[in-house]
């Protein structure tokens, strides 16, 4: 049976190495593969598994999705460890190494300008919940004051970054159900883009916030590779394909 290229996100070159150890989707060691001024990290993975079929048919296999995620995660955060990557959106598939590269060169310019803006920063995840906590119990918050309370902290934050998204709180950001200690209503969800270097004058701003008012619990994530940075490029929205140098948005 033949593989197929996973690709999980494309970089420029860069020296540090990463662990021997690592693995990713199936349990395959991801590996470099350079075209020029960018490297895309890749996978083999069977053709059985994530051609256009069988992929649309596994995509709705909540166990499969999620181990996929999980395996896909690792080595984005593995790379966000080493360099700034610029992540490409779960089950990337293409034919070949060939058609991997001839990618990377109809997509270099807008690759580099997004590389460029993304190079020594990575992304920090801050939501808002409003009701139940560990210290206070459920409550009842009124509108008005979480809403003033989510301005405040986001213009305090804003002011050490240099990019925010904000997001629907409806987004979840991990996979694991809160416990009942961390149970409310999520009322507010950002993301921030921050210079690596300034990552903890931004995590001290988030915990000075934290305990501020009474019946808000402020979760903060990270730090992550730039997803909420991309997306408006379009360059997140490559998905699995399986032949030659065809490729589905």
């Amino acid at each position: 049976m033949s593989a197929l290229r996973y690709v999980y996100a494309i970089c420029r070159p860069f020296s540090a190495a990463l662990s021997a150890e690592l693995t990713g989707v199936g349990g395959v060691p991801p590996k470099l593969l350079r075209h020029g001024d960018l490297i895309a990290v890749v996978g083999a993975v069977p053709e059985r598994e994530f051609a256009a079929e069988p992929l649309r048919r596994r995509l709705e296999d909540a166990s499969w999705l999620e181990a996929t995620a999980r395996a896909h995660q690792g080595v984005i955060d593995a790379l966000t460890a080493v360099t700034s990557p610029l992540p490409l959106r779960l089950a990337t598939v293409l034919r070949d190494d060939s058609g991997v590269r001839v990618m990377m060169e109809e997509r270099r310019e807008d690759f580099l300008r997004t590389l460029d803006r993304l190079d020594g920063r990575v992304e920090w995840d801050v939501s808002v919940y409003a009701g139940a906590t560990e210290d206070t119990g459920t409550s009842e918050t009124s509108g008005t004051f979480a809403e003033e309370f989510t301005r405040r902290l986001h213009d305090t934050l804003s002011e050490c970054a240099e990019e925010n998204r904000l997001l629907a709180p409806r987004r979840q950001d991990t996979v694991r159900e809160p416990s009942l200690e961390e149970a409310g209503e999520k009322i507010f969800d950002a993301a921030y883009l921050v210079p690596r270097a300034e990552s903890g004058e931004f995590v001290e701003r988030v915990n000075g916030k934290a305990g501020e008012e009474p019946g808000m619990r402020v979760e903060l994530t990270g730090p992550w590779a730039a997803y909420s940075f991309t997306r408006s490029t379009g360059l997140t929205g490559f998905t699995g394909v399986t032949g030659g140098t065809d490729r589905r948005h």
